[in-house]
């Protein structure tokens, strides 16, 4: 497994382990709470990926394009 390949599942990891951590600090379980806070999981998750790839790019740990 490439140094790619670990960055996007650690994405995933980190938007599923967000979503589940805010469902149980928050404790509401509304349907339209769980959508929000879903896509605002799927969207740190991009971001964090993002940065991990720029900073990995930056530390020469990832091949450029």
């Amino acid at each position: 497994m490439d140094q790619a390949t670990r960055l996007k599942l650690g994405a995933i990891f980190f938007a599923v382990f967000w979503i589940g951590g805010m469902l149980w600090w928050s404790g509401e379980y509304h349907p339209a709470y769980i959508i929000i806070l879903s896509v605002c999981g799927a969207l740190a998750g991009y971001f964090w990926y993002r940065a991990m790839h720029w900073s990995f790019r930056r530390m020469r740990l990832l091949p450029h394009d």
